[in-house]
């Protein structure tokens, strides 16, 4: 975190009013701080970031990619559980900003038909840019993290809140409570000037009776489940546990995303019908799992929920076709692209298994490529003194960039099925066989972030 950055100023308990901030701290995080550059909205209308969106405005910003199966979707359902409890202040008085740090998949159009899946309304906008103006930002506005493979969301869901007249900026979880994360936008930001009146005392509150199934679900799964309240983001739960059997449900709230991925008709039933929005992976525990499934079974018992229709069992719904395989002509890169997949495959399942000899076959092959494959030859090459998976991975980013490029200006065709993949959070390229997205760079902690790019990429953009 550098000295320099927003989070500087973040603020973690101590609250403070207007009336305390100076007219230097407020001109610090000003225009002379925010970078003000132009942006694009879900609706294809150009904004600037200080002027058009931050300046004398309560705000709330995050960082999305419409890609995401992990923390993205949670937290812009959490956003909208938020945006419901603001009510008519959106667009009045507070806004909400995702911005999105894909810009090359997610235009305006991709944006516009994700904030529509999540009922978006008046104030909170989507937006998009060029790479280098979005990296900007939030680096500025230390929204920035590091991708972590041992975090299975990848980054971090950071909430940043902010009073741009005030000069009070806090960065919050964006999974924090929906009624917690609105009063802190609502009321803090505003001085508590927009507080209820006479309000109750704490010595009059009941006492509270946690139930850890009611705990969780609400936790974990409020954010687009109700129970017998109807549908939202995801189907009304009300009766789920009578009309699924018990271990289909254990095995879709602990894996959802390999349930739907191995063709489940249930599974494919409810991505199509709620806008194929997928469910992600919670990466809940086993005795999570029990808990809320006993929670749900209880509010059957009590009568406090209605039973609803859930999606009967159907044959699976055709997903999306996959896109084409990049066709080209020319010299081939065939010979070189199958020994490569071969480390591809390992370093998506964590090993090294066959590594190093499958990089010294793909050099054998670069040589014969002559002098224009000599950025493959010297990529391979590195792999001679690699010891370990972390290290194989960062050899395998600049091998994939030298074929890739290769493959790009010597239109060489890079083998029939071969697809081009990208992983948003790393910004790196790898080539696979098939559309099942197999990540190298993460592995199974993150197998399947990532997105099957159309055509060859210009890397040297």
């Amino acid at each position: 975190m550098r000295p320099k950055a927003l989070t500087a100023i973040t603020v973690a308990a101590t609250l403070w009013v207007a009336a305390t901030i100076s007219t230097s701290a407020q001109n610090r995080w000003g225009a002379n701080y925010f970078p003000n550059v132009p942006l694009t909205t879900q609706d294809g209308k150009t904004v600037h970031f200080y002027d058009d969106l931050i300046k004398g405005k309560i705000v709330a910003v995050n960082l999305i990619y419409t890609t995401c199966k992990y923390s993205c979707p949670l937290e812009t359902a959490r956003l909208a559980q938020v945006q419901k409890v603001l009510g008519d202040r959106m667009g009045k008085d507070v806004w909400f900003y995702s911005i999105t740090i894909d810009p090359e998949h997610d235009t305006p159009e991709v944006l516009k038909d994700y904030a529509d899946k999540f009922h978006a309304g008046p104030g909170w906008l989507f937006l998009t840019g060029t790479q280098a103006d979005i990296d900007l930002i939030q680096r500025k506005v230390g929204l920035y993290s590091t991708p972590n493979p041992n975090n299975p969301d990848g980054h971090t869901p950071n909430l940043l809140v902010g009073n741009e007249a005030t000069g009070q900026w806090m960065r919050n979880s964006g999974m924090d409570n929906a009624k917690f994360l609105a009063r802190t936008i609502g009321d803090w930001l505003t001085s508590w000037k927009t507080q209820k009146a006479n309000p109750v005392s704490f010595a009059n509150a009941p006492n509270m009776m946690l139930d850890r199934g009611e705990y969780t679900f609400r936790n974990h799964c409020a954010a687009c489940h109700t129970v017998g309240e109807g549908d939202r983001i995801g189907p009304d739960l009300a009766g789920v546990t009578k009309s699924r059997q018990r271990a289909w449900l254990q095995k879709y709230l602990l894996a959802p995303d390999k349930v739907l991925a191995s063709g489940d008709p249930v599974a494919t039933k409810l991505f199509e019908k709620f806008k194929r929005v997928p469910m992600p992976n919670l990466a809940l525990s086993p005795d999570d799992v029990s808990v809320i499934l006993e929670f749900l079974e209880q509010q059957e018992k009590s009568g406090a929920a209605s039973p609803r229709a859930v999606p009967a069992a159907a044959s699976p719904a055709p997903g999306a076709a996959a896109p084409a395989p990049v066709k080209t002509s020319a010299a081939s890169l065939a010979p070189v692209v199958d020994q490569y997949l071969r480390m591809q495959q390992s370093l998506s399942g964590d090993s090294m298994a066959g590594v190093r000899t499958a990089a010294l076959a793909v050099g054998t092959e670069a040589a014969k490529l002559g002098e224009s494959g000599g950025p493959i030859h010297s990529a391979a090459a590195e792999f001679a003194r690699v010891t370990d998976v972390k290290s194989a991975r960062d050899a395998f980013g600049r091998l994939s960039h030298a074929i890739i490029a290769y493959a790009k200006t010597s239109n060489a065709a890079i083998g029939d099925g071969v697809n081009v993949l990208y992983c948003p959070m790393l910004k790196k390229y790898w080539l696979q066989k098939g559309a099942k997205i197999a990540n190298p760079y993460y592995g199974k902690s993150m197998l399947e972030c990532g997105r099957v790019v159309t055509g060859l990429p210009d890397l040297d953009r």
